[in-house]
């Protein structure tokens, strides 16, 4: 019989779902984890179909086909398996589910701060890397560094990534309107990438990679401005476009 409350139950439970997939598993390597588990469970209920048609012999061979794929998962996906369980984990990420980490006002005081110093940065081919964290994405970071809980500012941008300070060769983390971690240490791209690319940018990509975080990065040997999002990289000339996309990322 027809039950318009288990009806309504089930379309609940899809949106909460579809909402948590889009807002931390979408476009970070958790995702392979998660077609991976519902590849999974395909089998599972294909099984059982096929039990249900008297198709022992192949419905048996499917269920001890995913029961093997089930142990296999653990060593497969080990990294993103690690990630996607540290994102549960994170009760201080739950807490701010609906919060950003940028800056979720229009701040633009703090974004002309940040593109004033990345522009002189550039400019001195002065190395940098700035996190702008989305929701639960300091799972993904490996350390964070040295807390330092600050107003943004242009002259202490310029003073943490001045190549004589301890923490220049760090990421800069901005969480809530404010500069909080200086000396971050993010994990790092295991792709091939182009040999003109350092460290720094192995950071960046590697973090973009398994988080929806938008990372900045100034290259010390050509003052190149670039932003990994998504594991991609884009390079920014003009400071115009520049602050237009931080702008959309982070004032929205």
């Amino acid at each position: 019989m027809f039950n318009w409350v288990g009806l309504v139950q089930v379309l609940i439970i899809a949106i909460m779902m579809w909402m948590f997939y889009r807002s931390f598993i979408q476009n970070t390597q958790s995702e392979k984890l998660v077609r991976g588990l519902l590849g999974l469970a395909g089998l599972w209920v294909l099984s059982f179909v096929l039990s249900w048609m008297r198709l022992d012999l192949l419905a048996s061979f499917l269920h001890y086909t995913a029961l093997f794929l089930s142990l296999s998962l653990i060593v497969v996906f080990q990294p993103e398996l690690r990630k996607f369980m540290a994102l549960l984990g994170n009760i201080e990420g739950w807490r701010r589910v609906l919060k950003r980490g940028g800056l979720k006002t229009k701040d633009t005081k703090s974004l002309d701060a940040i593109v004033s110093a990345v522009e002189y940065m550039s400019a001195k081919h002065t190395g940098a890397l700035i996190v702008f964290p989305s929701t639960l994405d300091e799972s993904a970071i490996d350390k964070k560094g040295v807390a330092i809980d600050a107003k943004i500012s242009s002259e202490l941008l310029l003073t943490i990534f001045f190549n004589k300070t301890p923490l220049h060769d760090g990421a800069v983390i901005i969480e809530n309107q404010r500069i909080a971690y200086a000396g971050g240490i993010l994990p790092l791209s295991q792709n091939n990438l182009n040999w003109k690319y350092g460290t720094r940018h192995r950071a960046a990509l590697g973090l973009s990679e398994v988080s929806r975080a938008v990372v900045l990065v100034v290259s010390e040997e050509s003052g190149d401005i670039s932003i990994a999002e998504k594991g991609k990289f884009t390079k920014y000339d003009d400071m115009k476009k520049l602050r237009a996309k931080l702008e959309k990322v982070l004032l929205k």
